[in-house]
């Protein structure tokens, strides 16, 4: 039977935040927002939904004179993406074998 997926997770902007964190483990609100397709407010809302969850450490601070965010995924939200994506795999695997 299919697993049930993460709702965390299973939104298209935390999914993508989760996938960058997970190759540099800390990025800066800028570069997320760079690389993600979405307004400022929206990935502002959508990293509190994550940091509520424990999946990432928010931490605020200021470079020269300007504030600075910089989000790190925690091993909780490390131990979920790994997880979700199992999840997800399976479900491909499933599609795969019921095709033949």
């Amino acid at each position: 039977m299919f697993k049930e997926l993460d709702p965390i997770l299973h939104s298209q902007v935390r999914l993508a935040i989760m996938s960058l964190l997970m190759s540099v483990k800390s990025a800066e609100f800028s570069f997320l927002l760079e690389n993600i397709n979405t307004t400022k407010g929206n990935l502002s809302f959508q990293l509190t939904k994550l940091n509520e969850a424990e999946y990432i450490n928010i931490k605020k601070s200021f470079k020269g004179n300007y504030p600075l965010t910089t989000c790190e995924v925690t091993q909780k939200g490390i131990d979920a993406y790994e997880i979700y994506v199992k999840s997800i795999d399976e479900y491909f695997k499933e599609f795969k074998n019921n095709k033949k």
